[in-house]
């Protein structure tokens, strides 16, 4: 998988990606979960995360307080101590990583904490939401990072024609 290739081709048509997701805002077509839900699946039948995991190591998720409950806890490790030794409070005092790439990513790209994964990672790229529209900001921050993402918004663009 080409990232840089597909991070070019993202940054050369954000304007048109854009301006397609907003215009699905001001008019979704009546059928456009099915839609997306389609064009998710094939997405997904074509593309393997674990060949690119590249939202692992260039973003970190957000924690909530169940994601840390729960991870500390398959850690054996008490929230706190997991919060000091993997978290930091961003800007947004958000949980997050203290740092990319994520301590819990493999050298074979696959997740040490794939069965209790931060919410925000088991909804990533977001590309299987009803109402997609209400992401867009978030679709326009996945494109570069995430091929899937890239491949949806192209697909949808190619199905949804105006």
């Amino acid at each position: 998988m080409n990232l840089k290739l597909y991070h070019t081709l993202a940054l050369q048509k954000q304007k048109e990606h854009k301006k397609f997701l907003d215009l699905l805002k001001k008019k979704p077509p009546r059928n456009l979960d099915y839609i997306v839900e389609e064009t998710h699946e094939e997405v997904f039948e074509k593309i393997n995360c674990l060949t690119c995991a590249n939202c692992c190591k260039t973003t970190g998720p957000l924690f909530t307080e169940k994601d840390i409950e729960r991870i500390s806890k398959h850690l054996r490790m008490k929230a706190a101590d997991f919060e000091t030794t993997f978290l930091r409070t961003d800007e947004d005092q958000d949980k997050v990583l203290q740092s990319v790439p994520c301590f819990f990513l493999d050298d074979d790209n696959a997740c040490r904490i794939y069965d209790v994964r931060p919410k925000a990672c088991r909804e990533y790229p977001h590309t299987d939401r009803k109402k997609i529209y209400q992401i867009n900001p978030i679709m326009m921050k996945n494109i570069p990072i995430c091929p899937a993402a890239y491949e949806f918004v192209e697909k949808m663009m190619q199905k949804v024609k105006s």
